[in-house]
């Protein structure tokens, strides 16, 4: 098994990977099918079900399809290019992707919500249709946005295909245990195996570069996120508030009056300002989804800024250990909201941010693994039930819990020896089995939970 750290970290749009990524990525892979279709196509048709149905307008999953089949894709995403095309597709109802003639296409009529039950392959369907000069569809394809970016067909789904089908890696590794066996007998640490793995696909300076841009958009994401205020989009009427959190933390510095749990409030802070601008639609990276986005890069923040003898030199380190405890969580369970709750993104978070911190503070294997098993453990059950589908309440706050609960996770593993009770592998199985025993009302269909208790205006 082999997940990239380029596949679990990819820079994209917020406010969600699963509801507005994912789509847009599918609607970018019916455009290549389009595009190698030996016949005419006149129109296009779509249609959103289960989560994406549900939550569909408080994610922007309608715009974010409808943007897609326009041609714009996460990673390249231009916000003021798109709300200008946007805007035209809305009056003149037509899409006109490159390399494709003009297409019919009205967002209003064309676009549908179906909120019958979920497709058979996964809680986040999406179905898109081509059309002929008649109206008649002419080709169809059903895909799957399984969380984190990751879109799937119907029919790769049904292959059980994984994410990666290249050539093997010189380390493969399908759970902690083959991991942890692995750095026992080359003596490599997880994020050496891990760049070893990398780097039988890519070469080492595309790597770092890569590794790298990570990191830099992570920590411009913050410092957008500190230095914006106002009211977040939506309807919900929530105040941006890490700008003034920080404006009062930085008129604290140097007071002999500040209370020692004040680092809370700035491990917080880094993840509420991530998480703030995802809300808004902003560049964030997918850690490993946009709704738990601000974790990994909080606890990286607190760690450069806050822990003695922190340095940059070593991000790399944190990223490709926390890629390989995240690949681990995605494939023996889920880091998607839609399939198994909060618990798999923001606990899949937790852990891969726990990892990181307890690998670049001298860490050992089995103390990594620990920190990784803490952190997970402690968010096993959390529903994911945002209110009103927007990625706000209680997302936001819940990102800067999961970085304070990985900072704890990462210090109690270190002053252990790494053994512990319950492995890992044990944990991430707990996790999926949870999340297949939890009602989809709590697996981000806002049907309830908080989503159905708090008023919606």
């Amino acid at each position: 098994m082999f997940l990239s750290v380029f596949e679990m970290f990819k820079v994209g749009i917020g406010p969600s990977s699963s509801h507005t990524m994912g789509p847009m990525v599918a609607a970018g892979q019916f455009l290549e099918t389009l595009r190698a279709a030996p016949f005419a196509v006149h129109g296009l048709k779509a249609s959103l079900h289960g989560s994406l149905a549900f939550t569909g307008v408080g994610h922007a999953s309608d715009r974010a399809v409808v943007l897609g089949l326009a041609g714009f894709l996460p990673d390249t995403y231009d916000a003021q290019r798109a709300e200008a095309a946007y805007q035209d597709i809305q009056a003149n109802k037509v899409v006109a992707p490159q390399d494709l003639p003009v297409l019919a296409f009205d967002p209003k009529a064309d676009l549908t919500f179906d909120y019958g039950p979920n497709l058979p392959g996964h809680a986040n369907g999406l179905k898109l249709h081509a059309t002929d000069a008649q109206g008649d569809i002419i080709l169809s394809e059903t895909y799957y946005s399984v969380g984190g970016g990751f879109v799937l067909t119907e029919a790769e789904l049904a292959a059980g295909k994984d994410s990666d089908d290249g050539p093997a890696v010189p380390h493969p590794f399908k759970s902690a245990a083959e991991m942890l066996e692995m750095c026992r007998t080359t003596g490599l640490s997880i994020a050496a195996l891990k760049r070893k793995n990398e780097l039988s696909r890519i070469g080492p300076d595309a790597l770092d570069k890569g590794l790298m841009r990570i990191w830099d958009v992570m920590n411009a994401c913050i410092d957008r996120g500190m230095a914006r205020d106002g009211i977040l989009p939506g309807g919900l009427g929530v105040k941006r508030r890490a700008k003034g959190i920080h404006e009062a933390l930085m008129a604290e510095r140097g007071m002999n009056l500040t209370a020692p749990h004040t680092i809370n409030d700035w491990m917080s802070l880094y993840a509420m300002a991530v998480n703030e601008e995802n809300a808004a639609g902003g560049q964030v990276v997918t850690a490993p989804t946009n709704g738990a986005a601000g974790v990994v890069p909080a606890t990286i923040r607190y760690w450069l800024d806050h822990v003695p003898g922190a340095a940059a030199s070593r991000v790399p380190e944190f990223l490709l250990t926390a890629a390989a405890i995240g690949g681990l969580v995605k494939h023996n369970a889920s880091i998607s909201g839609a399939e198994c709750g909060c618990q798999a993104e923001v606990g899949s978070a937790s852990a891969m941010a726990a990892s990181g911190l307890a690998a670049v503070m001298g860490g050992t294997p089995e103390q990594i693994e620990n920190a990784a098993e803490i952190a997970l453990e402690h968010h096993l059950g959390m529903t994911c039930d945002p209110v009103k589908g927007l990625v706000q309440v209680p997302c936001i706050e819940r990102n800067g819990l999961g970085c304070i609960k990985a900072v704890s996770a990462a210090s109690l593993a270190l002053r252990g020896d790494g053994t512990h009770l319950v492995p890992l592998d044990a944990c991430i199985e707990t996790m999926r089995q949870t999340g297949e025993d939890m009602s989809a009302k709590y697996k981000e269909t806002s049907l309830g939970g908080l989503a159905v208790n708090v008023p919606n205006c």
